[in-house]
């Protein structure tokens, strides 16, 4: 599938398709990425982040992932763009098609490659139909209509957007993409003026257990400590590194990361990261990764040297809910899965996806599951929420 670039109906928008992000200028992808400026709202869909994924080999040549990103001009102007990748499996991804593509197979079709609108790797919720302002409608259907288009004319089975926002999947909807729901946790700042402030909404049994825990992880003999912009030195990353290694062999038998994306990523946006770091003697035992967005902590990665009891909810959750209090953020998003975290304040709220399948009796398939999906999901959530830790207020159901 080669680069190249396509017209919408009317012919007043020029969608290109490109094989680096490279291609286009960072002012002109930022533009429609972060068209508020200043401090990012979602720092993930910078031209300088994703262009790291591909400088640094995390995606391209060998990976399964092969950028085709979406740029639509009106009247020559980047309006609209798309992170947009060909996939030739479902890994790195976190909401999860292997079934759907195991029973397309079965049937004798050819379900990779796909084409996936995502960050590679990066299970946080974002736009992804970036536009710039008063571009949202036009800008959105152009991009719908050019990733269908690419997905057409190379004869590929699907077209999946991930991890996009609920707006964005409302408009998919009417647009007639398949509307999936998925389940992470969040923690929600509620004005907290401090972590005893969060732990005074919890009930009794909840509070004394993170209090225990907290004093746990921080009797392990050494200190912790944040790290972020021109703070970090090599010796963080090298630590960092190991980390990495080891939780991504255990998780996903290869890590999805190259060396060098954290290399790039400190040199290019330190400033972007919060890195909490466990120390003993001097020597790093254990660390978590956060990305700083406008209104949110990101965790995105941990790892340890040894086993320290309770170190790893210090260092990814309350670590993270300290920081987002103390700098004002409004939540934290802890990443995929991991039902442990609602015990730790972290509540259960919906996530969205579209998709669009080529094969109409596939689609039809695949729609009448993500209908019982749906209902599923909310009912997981509606069930978790009242396991929750936060005390009960009266007149509350």
């Amino acid at each position: 599938m080669t680069a190249g670039s396509v017209m919408d109906d009317s012919d007043k928008f020029e969608i290109s398709v490109l094989a680096a992000i490279s291609a286009v200028p960072a002012e002109e992808w930022d533009a429609c990425a972060n068209p508020a400026g200043g401090w990012p709202e979602d720092p993930f869909t910078l031209h300088k982040v994703l262009a790291a994924f591909e400088d640094s080999g995390s995606v391209g040549p060998g990976t399964g992932w092969q950028a085709r990103h979406l740029v639509a001009r009106f009247g020559g102007q980047v309006v609209a763009v798309m992170p947009l990748y060909a996939k030739g499996h479902s890994q790195g991804e976190y909401i999860f098609d292997h079934n759907w593509a195991h029973a397309y197979e079965r049937a004798g079709g050819r379900y990779y490659p796909k084409l996936q609108s995502c960050v590679p790797f990066t299970p946080a919720t974002g736009r992804r139909f970036l536009t710039r302002p008063g571009w949202e409608s036009q800008g959105f259907a152009a991009l719908v209509q050019g990733a269908l288009q690419l997905t057409t004319e190379n004869r590929l089975s699907s077209f999946h957007c991930t991890f996009c926002t609920e707006a964005e999947w409302q408009m998919g909807g009417e647009m007639g993409l398949l509307q999936r729901t998925g389940q992470q946790f969040h923690w929600l700042n509620r004005d907290y003026a401090d972590f005893d402030a969060f732990l005074a909404d919890l009930n009794s049994r909840k509070r004394k257990t993170i209090r225990k825990e907290r004093r746990t992880a921080q009797a392990f003999g050494g200190t912790i400590r944040r790290i972020t912009g021109a703070d970090f030195e090599p010796a963080h990353w090298d630590a960092f590194w190991e980390f990495y290694q080891d939780t991504g062999a255990r998780k996903w038998g290869t890590p999805y990361l190259t060396r060098q994306f954290f290399e790039i990523a400190n040199a290019e946006f330190p400033e972007l990261m919060m890195m909490v770091l466990a120390e003993r003697g001097g020597t790093p035992v254990a660390g978590a990764l956060n990305f700083i967005g406008r209104e949110t902590l990101y965790g995105r990665y941990w790892g340890c040297r040894e086993e320290i009891a309770c170190l790893h909810f210090e260092a990814c959750y309350y670590q993270a809910i300290d920081w987002a209090i103390e700098h004002g953020l409004s939540k934290v998003e802890a990443g995929a899965q991991g039902g442990h975290k609602l015990a730790r304040g972290y509540l259960p709220v919906p996530t969205y996806s579209l998709h669009w399948m080529a094969d109409e009796g596939f689609a039809r398939a695949v729609e009448q599951y993500l209908e019982a999906e749906r209902d599923a999901v909310d009912e997981e959530i509606e069930v978790l929420t009242s396991y929750g830790p936060f005390r009960k207020v009266e007149g509350e159901p």
